[in-house]
């Protein structure tokens, strides 16, 4: 590893709590220069723009939330493998709650920015993959039904399960939101998921 990319890996891994805690919308390059102790124009050296410093830090955080909860169990049956791809949409949110606060955060700068999001979208493609896998391994063992858009069921069925964890993990803001379990709200979800797709 050279010098260049020690630094750069030293700002991200610096200021990845940085945005976590503080939210990415509040947090200048300024504060990311003084909590490191580095001159803002090295951050600009590395990241010509604020918006590239978030990206680099979702693709870090996508990629140690893959590794650490969705590696695939080849163990497992179909459905227990999809079983186990959902709930760790749940683990995370037991573990990581902040990581949904900041995906959250992210989607919503990313939406009116120019930002390069090739590399966070081949993270995204892992976790494709492991549902597939497990997917195709439930037809062949017929532990799961056959699906006829099954792109458009992975596609809702994570979207729903990340925009409730993102919005559970966001402070409550009604009073509903303070009289829910919010734990059983995700397991139903899955529940409901699962009882769908059961052979």
């Amino acid at each position: 590893m050279t010098l260049k990319d020690m630094k750069y890996k030293l700002i991200v891994d610096g200021v990845t709590e940085l945005f976590l805690n503080r939210g990415i919308n509040v947090v200048t390059i300024k504060d990311v220069a003084s909590s490191l102790g580095l001159g803002e124009a090295t951050i600009y050296r590395y990241f010509s723009k604020k918006e590239n410093l978030v990206t680099e830090i979702a693709v870090k955080l996508e990629d140690e939330i893959f590794n650490s909860y969705f590696k695939e169990n080849n163990e497992l049956n179909g459905y227990e493998a999809i079983h186990k791809f959902y709930l760790s949409f749940l683990e995370v949110f037991i573990n990581r709650k902040e990581f949904y606060r900041f995906i959250a955060e992210f989607d919503n700068f990313v939406l009116n920015k120019d930002c390069n999001l090739s590399e966070y979208e081949k993270k995204l493609a892992l976790f494709y993959e492991v549902f597939m896998n497990g997917f195709n391994k439930g037809i062949i063992d017929k532990s799961i039904k056959q699906v006829e858009d099954i792109n458009g069921f992975y596609l809702t069925t994570t979207h729903a399960l990340m925009g409730l964890c993102k919005k559970l993990a966001s402070d409550d803001i009604l009073l509903q939101d303070e009289r829910i379990n919010k734990v059983n709200e995700i397991k139903m979800l899955i529940d409901i998921i699962m009882i769908s797709i059961k052979s």
